[in-house]
């Protein structure tokens, strides 16, 4: 008799399923077979699937410390924070912030991000900083960076070993993520993991059907950047399409009610403070490697740029208040159509599935692309669609984007390190990636028998939570009034919540 109950039974399908998965195999023997005793399900075996990934997240994040190591000193000759691709916004903010000098944030120093990550670095800068002051032989910003390391790491693999929570059936998803050089390279370059745990806690709470407590970790994770806000557009596309609102309502009145406490004391006391981090992205320009970027350099090809003799781009670019209302603009239609598609997808489409589109569309259309921006897909796209030949295919072009905007950092200094077309062709390829991993979830949506965590969970979505179940007899009211079909969704029995179980152990 298996150890696991058929809920939580891991399954193999990846390994026949998905072709990269199923090519390696073939190096060891193949995938297993349909008669094989599964490796998980043998009584007392310590390397099940979940640790394995969560040592190798341990292992990569571990690597990554090392790889940043040649800038923990904060000695940067010579360009070594881009020739060794190591460069830290965490070290360098250390003094640009103040902390460095004992400043609170907001206080004392405006800070550029919204109050949790501000927070965040006056809770581990400070005592830092004070310490410091009793031993002058210590080396404050390596501290600083090292402290902040081990906290995002830890938050890192606390959000692999969520997504392994999230997919019982299928642990080595969470592999896509463990493993990924994109987590090896970019891991520490920011706070994004901040966000990335706040957004990962909200979405288990969700799942487990507390939407109230999941709308406030979203609304901390607001908080700290923007982005894990963005999941409540899915959950009301969701809630439409089943009829069940009120979990949609708690959510989103949590988030808000959540984001407005922890902003109120920098809002009341330092109220100019708490403003630098919306006027500085209102007043940004076009930054490098943006969809505006990749435009204005193809203007630059037909126009001086001068005056009277500017492309559209070049021209936005000089008007930044219009590029800023275009790019929310494109964002927003893209909003609507993701609307559409989820309210006309002939099955209802999995709430990972639209997150990933929406929080795409959001760094396509923005004028502002950082490097670590990367981090906020790469948990999406493993509970969107976690086939492997399109990720690596999309790694590569971030990790080859990253490799030529550090060239171009070079090259800002005086000769360049590349031409200016390589780099508009490495941001090229990332955008093109993104754009293609799009479609093809967009694909999957519109054609559900394609989707392969769709196929494992036997149709179901396992990141519904609270809105698992029939959908409103509406929807084929809906989709006959744009000239479509009923609804393929078959009405169903509201899943039974399998039992709440611990994270995979480390």
């Amino acid at each position: 008799m298996s150890a696991l109950p058929p809920t939580d039974r891991p399954d193999v399908s990846s390994a026949t399923s998905d072709g990269f998965v199923r090519g390696l195999s073939e190096a060891i023997g193949g995938p297993l077979g349909a008669h094989a005793v599964r490796p998980d399900a043998q009584p007392g075996r310590f390397w099940t699937a979940p640790r394995i990934v969560m040592a190798l997240a341990c292992l990569v994040l571990a690597l990554s410390w090392v790889q940043k190591s040649p800038c923990m000193d904060g000695n940067w000759q010579k360009n070594v924070q881009y020739t060794r691709y190591c460069y830290t916004d965490v070290l360098a903010l250390y003094f640009a912030e103040g902390l460095n000098e004992g400043k609170v944030p907001y206080r004392d120093h405006p800070v550029e991000y919204p109050v949790v990550t501000g927070y965040f670095m006056g809770a581990l800068g400070l005592p830092v900083h004070s310490y410091g002051e009793t031993h002058p032989d210590i080396n404050q910003g390596s501290w600083f960076y090292n402290i902040n390391a081990l906290v995002l790491s830890i938050l890192a693999v606390m959000s692999i070993g969520i997504i392994l929570a999230l997919r019982r059936r299928r642990p080595w998803d969470a592999a896509i993520f463990a493993l990924s050089p994109i987590v090896l390279v970019t891991a520490t370059i920011n706070w994004d993991f901040l966000a990335i745990g706040f957004f990962a806690l909200g979405l288990y709470l969700w799942v487990k059907r507390y939407p109230a407590w999941a709308g406030v970790l979203f609304g901390l994770g607001a908080a700290a950047k923007l982005w894990p806000v963005f999941i409540l557009g899915p959950i009301l596309i969701l809630a439409l399409r089943t009829g069940r609102l009120w979990a949609f309502i708690s959510s989103f009145l949590a988030a808000g009610v959540t984001w407005l406490v922890v902003n109120l004391p920098v809002m009341i006391l330092w109220h100019e403070s708490w403003l630098r981090f919306f006027r500085l992205n209102d007043e940004r320009p076009i930054d490098w490697g943006t969809f505006w970027y990749i435009g204005r350099y193809i203007d630059s090809k037909w126009n001086s740029g001068n005056a009277g003799d500017q492309g559209p781009f070049q021209w936005l670019s000089d008007h930044v208040p219009t590029l800023n209302h275009l790019s929310y603009a494109l964002f927003g239609l893209s909003c609507l159509a993701i609307l559409l598609l989820g309210l006309l997808a002939p099955r209802r489409p999995r709430l990972s599935q639209l997150a990933f589109l929406v929080v795409a569309a959001f760094l396509i259309f923005s004028k502002v692309w950082s490097q670590q921006y990367v981090l906020w897909l790469l948990p999406l796209v493993v509970l969107a669609r976690p086939k492997w030949g399109a990720v690596i295919v999309w790694t590569i072009a971030e990790i080859g984007y990253l490799a030529a905007f550090y060239a171009e950092l070079i090259g800002a200094g005086g000769t360049a390190v590349i031409p200016e077309g390589t780099f508009v062709l490495a941001s090229t390829f990332r955008l093109v990636t993104v754009a293609v991993l799009c479609g093809l979830v967009v694909r999957e949506i519109w054609r559900p028998e394609l989707d392969a965590v769709r196929e494992t969970y036997d149709g179901r979505d396992p990141d519904a939570g609270p809105l698992d179940g029939p959908e409103h007899p509406w929807i084929t009211g809906l989709r006959r009034f744009f000239g479509m079909g009923p609804s393929d969704e078959a009405p169903q029995r509201v899943h039974k919540e399998e039992p709440a179980a611990p994270l995979p152990a480390g």
